[in-house]
């Protein structure tokens, strides 16, 4: 599956709280949920320097699903997220049975970057979603977002 017009509006939208994170001192990583009928259902920002180190978007996104929505409105939703899903929220996005994925940059991406500004390498191996889930059905990078995420990210990394 490709990336449409209307998946870039969510997925700048995911964008934009990655920016909201990052203006109050977070790393920049955003997600929005919406449902397979295109309604946007719940959207979050990192909250790793503000409250601890699991509380990312897509894994705030996999919790109220699972808590909020069926099976088959949990299959039938979209999460667009600023950056490709860690080990740790895809293995809640599958556990809680999510649907498709759309992310603006990849963990490689980002991982290579990081990298070449010096940053400390993530304590988790940057497995790619589907080395972890291997049957998610996933759309990224997508290039035209990839000079904004990665302006943000290197905002944050030179502090």
């Amino acid at each position: 599956m490709s990336v449409s017009p209307t998946d870039l509006v969510h997925l700048r939208r995911a964008v934009d709280l990655a920016r909201l994170a990052l203006d109050r001192g977070d790393e920049p990583f955003g997600s929005v949920l919406v449902s397979g009928d295109g309604q946007v259902l719940f959207e979050d920002y990192n909250h790793v320097v503000a409250l601890e180190a699991t509380q990312h978007p897509e894994f705030a996104i996999a919790r109220w699903a699972g808590g909020n929505l069926t099976a088959d409105e949990r299959a039938a939703a979209t999460v667009y997220t600023s950056g490709e899903h860690c080990a740790m929220c895809s293995a809640a996005h599958a556990w809680v049975g999510l649907g498709r994925i759309v992310y603006a940059v990849s963990s490689a991406q980002l991982g290579n970057w990081r990298s070449a500004w010096g940053s400390a390498p993530s304590p988790v191996a940057p497995l790619s979603i589907r080395d972890v889930v291997p049957e998610a059905v996933v759309d990224g990078p997508v290039p035209e977002l990839e000079d904004e995420v990665r302006e943000l990210h290197e905002r944050f990394a030179r502090g």
